[in-house]
């Protein structure tokens, strides 16, 4: 079974559905409604089975029957879910034969494929690991998605229903700290590994800062009736930070690499289809191809200021020296987006919504859980208006002083950071999500992070000629970082690089601090193995659709119906967006079509 922390991430992840553009088949088979109404009862079967094992996932995509309800932690869980799992996926199989609708097919594909990766996920790690759970950090980001902004202020209050829960206040609950630790007994077995060492120990590190920002949660929306499972949750999280450090550390693992299974399972999980080799390789030479370019820009912003050094290093050091104070950083980033949207309007770049932006600087204990800035997404089922938020963090709060973060924090960052986070990046996206959405397979279970951050770092780039030249560097430093994720990540848990050689390459080559040197690391190692190359190739992939594009419709080729194409398609996986553009939009587009 998937863990809780896994279930709670996809369902606070960038999710965007696809738009009206899939709706239709061409050669007549349905109308949209006919397909849709089809296609979500396959879905609402496969919401429902999973509610019954992570009710609060369903209650973060805005389903409010399950508001306060809490994971199910029995001892036969996993066992439960994998049977039940395999039983609609064979349901689904069997519909696949009877359905006629293209659509209705293509999403049977989704939720079958998202059954797949579900069920070898959980019996992949039954059988290969120790079941450890940051199950503090978990229950802060639970507690979160209901407490937010985001969140209608009559759903708050189920909060403390979560949270009686959690620690066990509720009659008939036991504390899930005393579950975790059982399921972790539960776990051992010959030949099985556990987490790895630095993780734990991190994570017993941050347990402070997730329960007093669980309390602050508390007190910021003025819930109350939670203060007897506050000091419960007190003393319970400490209680787990210590039986932490005195039983899973002895058995945690001190080689990061997972086993090849599990990284396999994770490229596929985030939409990696090359071979981990190949894509190195591409990356390794997109990765000299940028920094040339750095170099380039280097001397132009060195004669531009006045300073006398003109290397690219001296350069970066001098930017970052332009500190903006951390009670001025949300309004100077809003002035940024201002101005990028400025740009977007006067070079018809794509259409942008008419919503004013959302923006907010991060809790301390959102700071600890998640250091850059990023996207919170907005309610995705029966939205009411609710939208995402951009969150600007300041640096890791449980960070040492020599690990500290200086990569946010100045002007010429400001630009690409708000082209990725806001707009006409996610930020984007949800727009679409909340104007264009269709079925709930393409809504929920389409996601992956190459169909995300592919279009984030496309957006990047979009702006990149539209902003100052001191932009135009950092936001050719932040592809740098793409470009070095997409090897350093494989090449780390192919066992082909030391940590070591990784860390010159991000220090020294690309030029990060010591704190986003460390982050991206245990990124690659254990926080989201895999996951960081998506972003590249992504990028990769629109990029080569965009110039296919332009080449077929040459004099015809229009920017901005081309990505307002683009983000009508939402995340469905970018080999049917490709066919899309092929086989809808180019045609539409012939001779001022």
């Amino acid at each position: 079974m998937k863990t809780f922390a896994a279930a709670i991430a996809l369902a606070t992840a960038t999710i965007v559905p696809a738009g009206t553009a899939m709706a239709q088949d061409a050669a007549g088979q349905a109308t949209s409604a006919d397909w849709i109404e089809t296609s979500n009862a396959y879905t609402q079967k496969l919401i429902d089975f999973e509610a019954q094992f992570y009710p609060e996932s369903a209650s973060s995509s805005g389903y409010e029957q399950y508001d306060g309800l809490t994971f199910d932690y029995s001892p036969d869980s996993t066992e439960r879910y994998i049977a039940g799992a395999k039983a609609l996926r064979a349901e689904f199989a069997a519909a696949m034969a009877s359905e006629s609708n293209t659509f209705v097919k293509q999403d049977l594909t989704i939720l079958i494929d998202s059954l797949d990766r579900s069920i070898l996920s959980s019996e992949l790690n039954e059988s290969m690991m120790l079941e450890w759970s940051e199950l503090p950090q978990s229950i802060f980001y639970s507690i979160g998605s209901m407490l937010s902004d985001q969140t209608a202020e009559n759903r708050r209050a189920s909060a403390v229903q979560l949270l009686n829960r959690y620690t066990g206040v509720a009659d008939g609950y036991e504390p899930y700290t005393e579950l975790a630790k059982a399921r972790f007994e539960a776990s051992r077995g010959d030949g099985k590994i556990g987490p790895y060492r630095v993780e734990v120990e991190e994570s017993i590190g941050k347990i402070p800062t997730f329960a007093a920002g669980i309390r602050e949660l508390f007190d910021k929306y003025d819930i109350d009736g939670a203060e007897e499972a506050l000091d419960a949750m007190d003393q319970q999280f400490a209680d787990y930070g210590e039986w932490t450090r005195d039983v899973v550390l002895p058995a945690a693992r001190d080689e990061a690499r997972l086993p090849e299974e599990l990284y396999a399972l994770n490229l596929r999980n985030v939409g990696i289809d090359m071979d981990p080799r190949e894509a190195m390789s591409q990356a390794r030479r997109g990765f000299y191809e940028i920094r040339a370019q750095m170099e380039a820009l280097a001397p132009q912003i060195a004669e531009k200021n006045g300073w006398p050094e003109t290397d690219m290093a001296s350069v970066m050091t001098r930017l970052k020296q332009q500190t903006i104070p951390n009670d001025e950083i949300e309004e100077f980033y809003r002035g940024v987006n201002r101005e990028l949207e400025a740009k977007v309007r006067d070079n018809d770049i794509v259409s942008l919504p008419d919503t004013e932006l959302q923006m907010r600087v991060a809790s301390v204990a959102e700071s600890a859980a998640q250091p850059a800035p990023h996207m919170r997404p907005p309610r995705l089922i029966g939205n009411t208006g609710e939208q995402g938020t951009f969150v600007l963090t300041v640096g890791n709060p449980t960070a040492s002083a020599e690990d500290a973060y200086d990569d946010f924090n100045f002007p010429a960052a400001s630009w690409t950071l708000s082209a990725h986070e806001a707009r006409p990046g996610h930020e984007m996206q949800f727009a679409a999500l909340v104007e264009n959405g269709v079925s709930l397979a393409r809504m929920l279970y389409a996601f992956n992070s190459v169909n995300v951050e592919g279009w984030a770092l496309y957006a990047e780039a979009e702006m990149l000629p539209h902003e100052p030249i001191e932009g135009q560097f950092i936001a050719q430093q932040f592809r740098l970082l793409r470009a070095a994720r997409a090897f350093l990540d494989p090449a780390l848990n192919l066992g082909l690089m030391t940590r070591e050689e990784a860390e010159h390459v991000l220090r020294d080559e690309a030029l990060f601090s010591p704190g986003m040197t460390k982050q991206e690391l245990d990124r690659y190692q254990f926080r989201m193995p895999g996951q960081a190359g998506s972003y590249y190739y992504g990028y990769r992939k629109l990029i080569d659709l965009r110039v296919e594009t332009e080449l077929a419709l040459g004099e015809d080729f229009n920017e901005k119906a081309f990505n307002d194409f683009l983000l009508s398609q939402g995340i469905i996986p970018l080999e049917l967006i490709a066919k899309a553009v092929r086989e809808e939009f180019i045609p539409s587009q012939r001779n001022g079509g």
